[in-house]
């Protein structure tokens, strides 16, 4: 079975649910504040409602901050405006110079980009030296963020993941958008001898690899090429460029799908759909950009179709659709989600971030190919997810629970989500990156139903 698609909805039936949902958030947001400690990092995930810190890399502090800036936009709360720019400045410099990641777009256009745009669109008051400061971080993050990279036997290459030139992580085709970002202020790299690098070039190479490795498409690959799913990693011989093996870090197996990194297909290559929309004649042409159109259009729909598939039916998907405990669940796709299961857990960020590429692949299709009607097949799936993610079980109402989104999962493999007394497997917690998601997928929804614009990252660099 597989989600069972809502074609009612509309986006102004959530209205009422943005505003619950931001009342929460607002809880939320400021009981972080009022107790985390700074000396402790940055929060990652909760442990019995309380954020926690515990990762590989720093990579979450922008959503931190960035979900500030989206609650001010949507509620008009200066409190939190003054929050977001004020950490932001204090906080993530170190960010845009972090050459051991392969994060930006996490953690640099959830801060300086969102606040470049809402000073482009009108939101905060012009100030050039202000706007100054935003275009110039968001450079240095596109060109440090683009210099991490590895050439590939054929003729392409990809900015590698914290785990090593070896390494193409599915996750970083969102990250993409610095690199987008600084192309669209100007920027170059500049390497030895003074080298110019387009870095529209390298995105346009990094989405290409993503497609073609980290994506499947039913044309026999190996035994377990199901048209849609994704490898969370692909590693490649650093010698000679070729590509070895998929490989898993954070899913059940090289074999089977981690459904956020599904997720992070989905939603990276709709976005970078939309962004390439908005070049120019010339620089279209200089990426070959009919054809990395194509290119991106097939690998979103074929990771779109999959998670159809592949979620339960209120659209919220188990975190690998491979995890052995699947098999004592029974028909768990043809039922709504059940987060308190005894054999695995569900993942609400992964439909989060989902959800929000299920709605921009639909609209894109609709501007693009009117005639395709799969535009609404996506669209109203996108509005599905929403839906659950915005009802309870996964709202968290409790006051004291910092978290937004409930049921999310970090990293079941290193055992690192906590499982409560009683339980045989994580639920009941949230992560940065969920509740940060579902704020920027309640901002999209919002903007529509009050006949905004589209809220689109590269709005940052204005008409």
């Amino acid at each position: 079975m597989a989600i069972k698609i809502n074609q009612q909805l509309q986006a102004r039936d959530f209205l009422p649910l943005v505003d619950r949902l931001m009342e929460l958030s607002a809880t939320k947001i400021a009981a972080i504040e009022r107790t985390w400690e700074p000396s402790n990092g940055t929060p990652v995930f909760t442990v019995e409602g309380r954020y926690a810190t515990r990762g590989w890399t720093e990579w979450t502090q922008g959503f931190r901050y960035g979900s500030a800036v989206l609650q001010y936009e949507i509620t008009g709360e200066k409190r939190f405006l003054e929050l977001g720019r004020e950490e932001t400045v204090r906080r993530m410099s170190a960010h845009v110079t972090h050459v051991g990641v392969h994060d930006h777009g996490f953690n640099n256009v959830s801060t300086y980009g969102n606040l470049l745009r809402l000073m482009r669109e009108g939101t905060l008051a012009e100030n050039a030296s202000e706007r100054d400061f935003y275009e110039l971080a968001l450079k240095a993050s596109g060109a440090v963020q683009a210099a991490r990279w590895t050439d590939t036997a054929d003729g392409g290459g990809f900015v590698y993941s914290f785990n090593g030139p070896h390494s193409l992580f599915v996750d970083t085709v969102r990250s993409l958008r610095s690199l987008a970002l600084a192309h669209g202020l100007g920027q170059r790299l500049w390497a030895e001898g003074d080298r110019e690098i387009s870095l529209l070039d390298r995105l346009a190479q990094h989405a290409r690899e993503t497609a073609r490795y980290s994506v499947y498409y039913g044309e026999g690959r190996d035994v377990w090429d199901v048209r849609g799913r994704t490898a969370h990693e692909s590693v490649f011989n650093v010698r000679d460029g070729n590509f070895r093996c998929p490989n898993s870090q954070q899913g059940y197996s090289p074999y089977s799908t981690w459904t956020r990194g599904l997720a992070w297909a989905i939603c990276g290559f709709a976005e970078q759909l939309e962004f390439l929309d908005s070049l120019s004649t010339e620089e279209r042409a200089s990426c070959d950009g009919n054809e990395l159109g194509a290119t991106m259009r097939r690998a979103a729909e074929a990771t779109a179709d999959f998670y159809l598939k592949n979620s339960c039916a209120d659209g919220i998907p188990i975190w690998d659709t491979g995890a052995p405990g699947t098999a004592r669940m029974g028909d768990y796709l043809a039922r709504d989600s059940e987060p308190f299961n005894e054999w695995e857990p569900m993942d609400s960020s992964a439909a989060a971030i989902a959800a929000q590429g299920l709605l921009r692949l639909g609209n894109w299709l609709e501007r693009n190919d009117g005639r395709n009607e799969s535009f609404t097949r996506y669209r109203q799936a996108g509005l599905t997810v929403a839906r659950s993610l915005f009802s309870e079980p996964y709202l968290s109402t409790d006051p004291e629970h910092q978290g937004l989104i409930l049921h999310s999962v970090y990293h079941r493999p290193n055992g690192w989500d906590y499982i409560p007394a009683g339980r045989r497997v994580p639920c009941g917690e949230s992560s940065m990156w969920g509740d940060y998601h579902a704020r920027e997928l309640a901002l999209m929804i919002w903007r529509e139903a009050r006949g905004r614009s589209p809220y689109r990252f590269f709005d940052s660099l204005g008409s």
